[in-house]
C-alpha cells in the first residue's frame, strides 16, 4: 500500500505539471476552435437551411409549371410566405455566425438577390391573381427560376469557401496538437516506471474485481432470463386477449352485419353501407389477429419453428414490401419453446433493422438444421450496423437472447456490402426437453 501510494504521489506531481502546460496550449485551441470552427460551422448549417429553402422553392415552381397541375398558381402563395419567412430567419441566422473572411460585398449581394426573387415572386402572384396565369408562367420560366438558380449557385459558392476555411483551420489546430504532442511524449516517458509499478498491484487487486464481476453477470443473465421471460408471457397474455376478445367482437359483428345486409333491399343505399361495415370489420379483424399472431404467434406453439419463420415472413412481404428470399437446409430439430421464442424474436428485430435502418428493401434469410444445431443467418445489403455506429437496444436484446440460449451472435459485413448476423445455437441448448 505504501508503494501504491507513493506511485500516485509522483504520477499527480507529473500530471499537474503538466497539466498546466497543456491547459495553456488548449486554451488557444480553444479560442481557434470556438471563433473559427465552430461558428464555420454554424454559419455551414444555415447556408445548407438557406440551400433547402431554396430547392423548395424550385421544387415549387416546377409544379407550377406542370402542365398537369389544375390549380391556379395562387395556389402556391402560402408555400411561398412561409418558405420566405425561413429564408429570411436563416439569412439572419446565417450573418450572425458568418466568419470574418466573408466580404461585405458577397452579403450585399445574398440579400440584394433574395430581395428580387421576392419582388418578382409577388409580381407574379399579383399577375396570376388578375387572372393573367399564361403571363405568369412565362416571367416564372423567364426570371423566376433563372434567379432562383443564381441563388442556388451564390450559395452554394458559399459553402465551398466554408469548407475551405475550415480546412485551414484544421490545419492550424493541428499544428497545435502536434506541439502538445511532442510534450506529451515527455510526460509518459517520465511516468511510465510508476505507471509499471503501480500496475503491478492493480492486476492483484483487478483479480479479485474480475471475480465479483463474473459473479455479478450471472446474476444479471438470471435477471435477463426473468424479464425475457415476464415480458413474453406478458406479450403471449395480450395476444390471447387480442384474439379471444376483441377477434370474437369483430367476428360476432361481421356476422350480424351479414345478417342485417340479407334483411334490407338488395339495391338499397342502406345494404350497401352495411356491406361497407362488414368489410371494414373484417379488415380490423385481419389487423387484430395479424398483431396478435406478431405479438405471440400461436404458430411457433402448435407447428414449431420453422412454420413460424415461413408464415412470418410472408407477412413481411405484405406488410412492409420487402424481398424477402428464404431458404431452409437441414432436418428441422424439436427445440424447447423458449429456445424457439428466443430464435424467432432475433429474427424479427434482424428484419425490422432491416427494414427502419438499412436503406434497402431486399434481405435473404437462411436456416440451416444440423448435429451441432441451428444456425440463423439474415443479410442485407444496405448501408450496415457498422457503417453508421448503432448500439441500440435491438442489437443489444439480440446478444442477451443469445447468451441466455448459451449460443452466439455475430454481426459482420459480407462481401456485397451491408450487414450479415449470423445466430448459433447449440444442439444441447435447443433441445426439447
Amino acid at each position: 500500500m505504501p508503494g501504491l501510494l507513493a506511485g500516485l504521489v509522483l504520477t499527480l506531481l507529473a500530471v499537474v505539471a503538466y497539466s498546466w502546460y497543456i491547459a495553456t496550449r488548449i486554451s488557444s485551441l480553444r479560442a481557434v476552435q470556438t471563433e473559427l470552427t465552430d461558428r464555420n460551422r454554424r454559419d455551414s448549417l444555415q447556408l445548407l437551411r438557406i440551400q433547402n429553402d431554396l430547392n423548395s422553392l424550385g421544387l415549387a415552381m416546377r409544379d407550377m409549371l406542370d402542365p398537369e397541375e389544375h390549380y391556379k398558381l395562387t395556389a402556391w402563395s402560402a408555400q411561398f410566405r412561409r418558405i420566405r419567412t425561413d429564408l429570411e430567419d436563416a439569412l439572419k441566422r446565417e450573418q450572425e455566425a458568418a466568419v470574418a473572411r466573408r466580404s461585405p460585398e458577397q452579403r450585399q449581394y445574398l440579400e440584394d438577390s433574395l430581395a428580387q426573387f421576392w419582388a418578382a415572386s409577388d409580381r407574379i402572384f399579383a399577375l396570376a391573381a388578375s387572372g393573367h396565369e399564361d403571363d405568369a408562367r412565362a416571367e416564372i420560366r423567364l426570371s423566376l427560376q433563372a434567379r432562383q438558380a443564381a441563388l442556388n449557385t451564390a450559395v452554394a459558392r458559399l459553402l465551398v469557401q466554408n469548407n475551405e476555411a475550415e480546412e485551414q483551420t484544421a490545419q492550424e489546430v493541428q499544428n497545435v496538437y502536434i506541439a502538445v504532442q511532442r510534450r506529451v511524449y515527455l510526460f509518459l516517458a517520465a511516468t511510465l516506471a510508476v505507471i509499471a509499478a503501480t500496475g503491478l498491484y492493480l492486476m492483484r487487486y483487478n483479480r479479485r474485481l474480475f471475480a465479483r464481476l463474473a459473479a455479478l453477470g450471472d446474476e444479471r443473465r438470471g435477471l435477463a432470463q426473468q424479464i425475457l421471460t415476464a415480458r413474453e408471457g406478458t406479450l403471449q397474455d395480450i395476444s390471447r386477449e387480442l384474439h379471444d376478445e376483441f377477434g370474437q367482437l369483430l367476428t360476432a359483428m361481421g356476422t350480424m352485419l351479414g345478417r342485417a345486409a340479407k334483411k334490407a333491399p338488395p339495391d338499397s343505399a342502406l345494404a350497401a353501407d352495411l356491406r361497407e361495415i362488414a368489410g371494414v370489420a373484417q379488415t380490423a379483424l385481419d389487423r387484430v389477429r395479424g398483431l396478435s399472431q406478431t405479438l405471440h404467434p400461436s404458430l411457433l406453439d402448435d407447428l414449431g419453428l420453422d412454420s413460424t419463420v415461413e408464415w412470418y415472413l410472408s407477412t413481411v412481404e405484405r406488410q412492409l414490401g420487402m424481398d424477402v428470399a428464404y431458404e431452409r437446409t437441414g432436418t428441422p430439430s424439436r427445440l424447447d419453446q423458449m429456445t424457439a421464442v428466443h430464435v424467432y424474436r432475433v429474427l424479427q428485430e434482424a428484419i425490422n433493422n432491416v427494414a427502419r435502418h438499412a436503406g434497402t428493401k431486399q434481405a435473404w434469410v437462411r436456416l440451416h438444421h444440423d448435429a451441432a444445431g441451428l444456425r440463423l443467418e439474415v443479410e442485407d445489403h444496405g448501408r450496415g450496423v457498422g457503417g453508421n455506429g448503432r448500439r441500440g437496444l435491438g442489437l443489444i436484446t439480440m446478444r442477451e437472447r443469445a447468451d441466455l440460449v448459451g449460443g452466439t451472435i455475430e454481426f459482420t459485413t459480407p462481401a456485397a456490402g451491408g450487414t450479415l448476423i449470423r445466430f448459433t445455437v447449440p444442439a444441447r441448448a435447443g433441445a426439447a426437453v
